[in-house]
């Protein structure tokens, strides 16, 4: 049987403990003490504030879960022996752009050659997922048919309701800012690699971009790994949260490959309508309501229910089934934003003021980050380092 391998990459931002704003400067040590401990699997992001982690690929997702969380917990030590800590959210409640420095890299002087001020404003993390598949030349078209489930994913992971010091009244605010970024959104309806193919060949003949890894879309066939990558979710302050979406994911990835004949007709209307329910999910989270052509919009707990009934065999097959049945909970007391909004407004009511407030949010970002409870995983830790040098 295959084993549709997983891979999990999050970004965090690195915390002032004293402040609780962003570190605008990457300190060395620190880095490099995570880089001792981690290899490859640590690395820079675009601006000094940010830090990534990526797995090893991974048989199930018990064995993704405990990598994501030993590697939150390696980050977390080393950050507080320099007065840091990690966040794992989408957006930091306080952190300014214009503040923001570049880390220095070939490859991110030319993006931000390219976007300019676009890549400062770039202070997002996302969690992405890839998901291996049994015949790569088919991950376009499982990418085209995947694209009605991406509004939901997006609303489970949600976890950047403030801007710059400021409530956005979204809870799902990183998608508006990153979809600033050309390349960006949900994939253009190609239906076969041949056709996206030659739309990435016209742009690289043209010199617009070097290669497919300068296309951004909320999920792309990778370049680099024979993978189906998901790219829309928010990096989950709870690790349960994200391991439950990667889960999913997997298990979509599965069912899509096994069942040709679902979402293989879609058309203008379909796109539409997932454009539609992608904003839905930014702007209300877990209260969303979805549209579905021809009946009244459903309620994400119906639209939850219907897809893990959708996947059950899968997540069966895949030894996965309690990691998505965790959707049902995620619903029930709300993501990660609407945690941050709670603490908030509680700090309000007591009369603190609105930096105080954001401050408190933040407190929590940190604290719940390195939460990872790793006894709960069945991967034992001591297995962990040798996993690490798996690859695709």
């Amino acid at each position: 049987m295959f084993r549709y391998r997983l891979g999990i990459e999050e970004e965090y931002f690195v915390v002032d403990r004293k402040t609780r704003n962003v570190r605008r400067v990457m300190p060395r040590k620190f880095f490099r003490a995570c880089k001792t401990d981690l290899g490859e699997r640590v690395t820079t992001e675009l601006l000094q504030s940010q830090i990534e982690v990526s797995t090893s690929p991974c048989a199930t997702v018990a064995e993704a879960r405990a990598q994501i969380g030993r590697f939150r917990t390696i980050l977390a030590g080393h950050a507080a022996r320099y007065g840091l800590a990690i966040a794992a959210a989408a957006t930091h409640p306080l952190a300014a752009w214009r503040e923001q420095k570049q880390t220095e890299k070939d490859r991110y002087d030319a993006v931000m050659s390219d976007i300019q001020m676009l890549g400062l404003r770039n202070m997002l993390c996302g969690m992405h997922v890839h998901v291996e598949v049994p015949d790569p030349a088919r991950r376009v078209e499982l990418m085209y048919r995947s694209v009605p489930f991406l509004p939901l994913l997006l609303a489970l992971s949600t976890s950047s309701p403030f801007w710059q010091g400021q409530r956005t009244g979204l809870l799902g605010y990183r998608l508006a800012a990153y979809d600033e970024l050309p390349r960006t959104g949900l994939p253009e309806p190609f239906r076969t690699t041949a056709e996206y193919q030659r739309y990435v060949d016209t742009l690289v003949a043209a010199g617009v971009i070097k290669d497919a890894s300068f296309i951004w879309w909320s999920i792309r066939p990778s370049l680099w790994y024979p993978t189906l990558e998901l790219r829309i979710a928010d990096v989950c302050t709870r690790l349960e949260d994200a391991v439950c979406i990667a889960a999913i994911h997997r298990c979509l990835v599965r069912h899509l490959v096994d069942h040709p004949e679902i979402n293989c007709e879609l058309d203008a209307v379909d796109r539409a309508l997932a454009e539609e329910n992608k904003w839905r999910a930014q702007r209300y989270g877990t209260a969303a309501t979805f549209v579905d052509r021809g009946s009244a919009a459903k309620p994400i707990k119906a639209a939850v229910e219907e897809l893990l009934e959708l996947i059950r065999d899968d997540a069966e097959a895949l030894d996965c089934a309690d990691e998505i049945r965790h959707a049902h909970e995620i619903v029930r007391r709300g993501s990660s934003a609407n945690e941050q909004v709670r603490i908030y407004a509680r700090a309000r009511i007591a009369r603190r003021s609105r930096t105080q407030a954001l401050k408190e949010v933040v407190d929590w970002l940190c604290q719940t980050t390195v939460r990872t409870e790793l006894a709960r995983s069945r991967a034992p830790p001591s297995d962990i380092p040798e996993a690490l040098r798996a690859k695709w």
